[in-house]
């Protein structure tokens, strides 16, 4: 399977019946392999029945593992006969990242969720962006973009999707995010020009999820667990698989906004939060400081909370520079 446009080339036939595991060939030549290629593990999965097209994908930043042990297990375990329609797992999607343990690629410093919609014959990132855009997220009827907050935050499980009112997807998004099951849901306008996966999900016209699932540089078993339960519920409630009730029931809704906004490092120092993602923040309440152990009897700066709101995310590392996001605010 090739493109014209795009040199990257597939294994495998996604839509070839049953367990179909491969790899996507993105061209690379570098000094130690002219002719080389960066291997991108793929999958699908096509069912007996007819049912709906669904895309998950995790590893589009390298450092958030959390998504990329989901989906390779779900590789493994899923039943081809319990499928309706066809489901594609890319596990690793910026793959030079994730083997990396990197935010972004050493191939070229690409950043895939910064690179939609890519280029056909640009570095490997634009190329894998215009691939995924172009042949995986086109057609399909809902994709999940499994995040964390990789090696510099950590966040509560929550969701985000885009919305409008009226829009014809709503009720499968209503629907899938009450079966993740995640503490909290974020129902944002929609970047029809971003360079986002959710943007290519929506210019595709598909039901587009980003999910972000714990983080820090590790794994919290706990969510790791969770996670995939939601997976197979979204993927139940979708009409894409039959688990059976493996995964239980469908929990309450989660904690619902409607608005975001992100608290940034002033100055350069030593971070100390004072509140963590799970936790409320009321406008005018110091949310962190930062000291400077490098300048004698210069006082930490408070960080002020601008806004009341809900700690989706707070920062990990405590050395920070002017322009660090510390946190990702709910409102």
């Amino acid at each position: 399977m090739s493109d014209t446009t795009n040199p990257i080339a597939c294994t495998v036939d996604l839509t070839a019946p049953g367990r179909n595991l491969g790899y996507l060939l993105v061209p690379h030549s570098v000094h130690r392999s002219a002719y080389g290629h960066i291997h991108v593990p793929v999958a699908s999965l096509v069912g007996p029945r007819d049912g709906p097209s669904i895309l998950l994908m995790a590893g589009n930043h390298g450092d958030e593992y959390e998504g990329q042990i989901v989906l390779s297990g779900l590789m493994r375990d899923l039943d081809p006969d319990r499928i309706s329609g066809r489901l594609t797992l890319l596990p690793m999607a910026n793959f030079p990242a994730a083997e990396a343990g990197m935010r972004t690629s050493p191939a070229d410093g690409g950043n895939l969720n910064r690179s939609f919609p890519g280029k056909p014959r640009g570095t490997p990132t634009e190329m894998l962006a215009h691939f995924i855009e172009h042949r995986l997220v086109a057609g399909t009827d809902l994709v999940i973009d499994l995040h964390s907050g990789g090696s510099s935050l950590y966040c509560v499980p929550f969701g985000m999707t885009s919305w409008v009112e009226g829009n014809e997807h709503n009720p499968l998004r209503r629907s899938v995010m009450a079966a993740l099951g995640l503490d909290a849901a974020l129902y944002h306008l929609p970047d029809g020009d971003g360079w986002y996966s959710s943007s290519a999900a929506w210019r595709a016209g598909a039901a587009g999820f980003t999910l972000e699932l714990g983080g820090g540089g590790t794994v919290d078993p706990e969510i790791r667990r969770r996670a995939r339960d939601g997976v197979l519920r979204a993927l139940r409630v979708a009409g894409g698989y039959d688990d059976d009730g493996e995964a239980g029931p469908i929990p309450d809704h989660p904690r619902e906004f409607k608005d975001e906004s992100l608290i940034f490092a002033e100055e350069p120092g030593l971070y100390e939060p004072l509140c963590h993602a799970g936790d409320s923040v009321d406008a005018g309440k110091r949310a962190a400081c930062i000291h400077f152990p490098e300048t004698p009897g210069k006082a930490p700066l408070d960080v002020i909370a601008p806004r009341d709101g809900y700690i989706l995310a707070h920062r990990v590392p405590a050395r920070v520079l002017r322009g660090d996001c510390l946190f990702h605010v709910g409102h």
